[in-house]
């Protein structure tokens, strides 16, 4: 074995530690050693499992540990439509848009399927806790349980419950090294049909231990709450600003 070779044996480990990324796998021939390609497939399946498995709004209800919760669905009415026709994930249906309660609310959570349910399962629940915690003096509304969402389904919820400010617990986008990645997506008086993604703020990754922890995740998420408050709006005009605050405190 060269002396490079020997290098690239250490080298590789290491830099494993660091990344979810699929490096210095190596190769069989002209292929990937077996273990490297059972474990694609593998991860293949789990995704295709995170996007198709029902949500089970009885799971989150368990988790929020008698939070008042409200069930709504999407006007997709069925996996197949929701995955063909993303404008239907976005309105409710209108008899469960008829049926929200109203009331003198601060925000609403929504949290909504998405394209992972078992994102939802594992972690929607500790982080509406987490985050209702560090808001004591927020009026929080019932929330919501979507089936058949997507982000913008929250748009038209806080329109129907008459509040300034919602937040979309929802599951991300399945990809080959993570199946249970849960999105949150901060909106600050939104308007149907009219706000874009460039009117939110996203926190990613919430999966811990490997991704975002809920604790990390409720401190940013509180904080923009508190200053989209401030400011009247959210999106590219809001900054994350609480890791170069942890920075600032650690120097002084």
């Amino acid at each position: 074995m060269t002396e490079t070779a020997v290098r690239n044996d250490e080298l590789w480990p290491l830099l494993r530690r660091h990344t979810q990324a699929r490096i210095g796998l190596g190769r069989a021939g002209s292929g990937l050693p077996t273990r490297h390609r059972l474990g694609l497939q593998a991860a293949h399946a789990a995704a295709r499992d995170a996007v198709h498995s029902p949500f089970a709004p009885d799971i989150v209800t368990a988790g929020l540990q008698g939070l008042p919760t409200v069930r709504v669905r999407s006007a997709a009415g069925d996996r197949l439509t929701y995955l063909q026709r993303p404008d239907l994930g976005r309105r409710l249906d209108p008899v469960d848009r008829a049926h929200l309660p109203a009331g003198d609310w601060d925000v609403v959570f929504v949290v909504a399927d998405g394209l992972s349910s078992r994102a939802v399962h594992e972690h929607a629940a500790p982080m509406v806790r987490a985050t209702a915690a560090r808001l004591p003096d927020r009026r929080i509304a019932p929330v919501v349980l979507a089936e058949q969402a997507r982000v913008a389904l929250g748009d038209d919820i806080a329109s129907a419950m008459g509040t300034p400010m919602v937040v979309v617990l929802i599951g991300e986008r399945p990809g080959m090294s993570a199946a249970d990645s849960l999105g949150a997506y901060l909106t600050y008086r939104p308007v149907p049909g009219v706000t874009t993604d460039a009117d939110r703020n996203c926190l990613s990754n919430i999966r811990p231990p490997r991704g975002l922890a809920y604790e990390t995740a409720a401190g940013k998420l509180a904080d923009l709450m508190g200053r989209a408050r401030e400011l009247g709006r959210t999106g590219v005009d809001l900054k994350d600003e609480t890791d170069h605050h942890m920075v600032t405190d650690q120097a002084l």
